[in-house]
């Protein structure tokens, strides 16, 4: 789903339906809007409103859940490179081509995922990018060491567990970057809104201020709900999750 065409959609039914309901206000005859009726329609609103805030606030914390398990894993991610380098630098001279193809697959990576051209989405999927291969390569590499003493086996041994952890990872984030957010809900959520500000308009006066004070409203709401889908898709569009910590790490390789 599109951040922004969702949030434009939800603008339009939103706003849509207060001019919609100030339409019907004009048209509907005059017993319709007595005070029990007006108590009525109040009390339904009430009902839906209580209803999407309920359903808005688990779906927000559902994508803020997601976006921060990626955030964890990347920078989790770029510790573990750098304790990897680490471990193979103290192994010994021998390890230094393991190394440069360490480097050379985080460089990759990077690559892929937070390119800096902007219209290039990030592929994150490693069988596509060819990292696999060359990743578990290393680790053949690393397990094909012969160490001479415990200080080495302990190096190689240390290596090989971070080199399955972050082989590991590589699929724990294209797992969490799956939607969050069902279009039911999406969907759901959306006719509630749009029922919310009919009713807005139904009871609301007809004058500019009403109108610009509930046409903020419904831009408050779209805006809220692209944010929302915006950190449902935490490699893509305004929000993204930062490469930073990886690229500090790649920096920082072979040293």
């Amino acid at each position: 789903m599109n951040p922004t065409t969702v949030g434009i959609a939800v603008f339009i039914c939103t706003f849509g339906g207060t001019l919609l309901g100030m339409r019907l206000c004009s048209a509907l005859p005059e017993h319709h809007f007595d005070n029990s009726s007006r108590d009525t329609i109040k009390l339904g609103i009430g009902l839906i409103a209580t209803m999407t805030a309920l359903v808005l606030g688990l779906v927000t914390a559902s994508a803020k859940g997601s976006f921060d398990a990626v955030d964890g894993v990347v920078k989790q991610a770029a510790m573990q490179v750098l304790t990897l380098d680490r471990a193979l630098a103290r192994y010994g001279p021998e390890t230094a081509e393991i190394r440069n193809g360490v480097q050379r697959i985080v460089g990759a990576r990077i690559q892929s995922i937070w390119s800096e051209d902007p219209s290039k989405p990030a592929d994150l999927d490693p069988m596509r990018t060819g990292t696999v291969s060359a990743a578990e390569g290393l680790a053949d590499a690393i397990r094909g060491l012969k160490p001479r003493d415990d200080n080495q086996r302990a190096s190689q041994s240390r290596a090989l567990d971070l080199t399955e952890s972050l082989l590991q990872m590589r699929w724990l984030v294209l797992a969490d970057t799956e939607a969050s957010v069902p279009l039911p809900f999406l969907l759901i959520l959306l006719f509630w809104l749009t029922a919310t500000f009919t009713c807005f308009g139904l009871l609301a006066p007809r004058h500019g201020t009403v109108l610009v004070v509930l046409f903020i409203c419904a831009l408050s709401i779209s805006s809220a709900l692209f944010l929302v889908l915006e950190m449902d898709g935490p490699f893509d569009g305004v929000l993204r999750v930062s490469g930073e910590p990886l690229k500090n790490a790649y920096m920082r390789l072979n040293q």
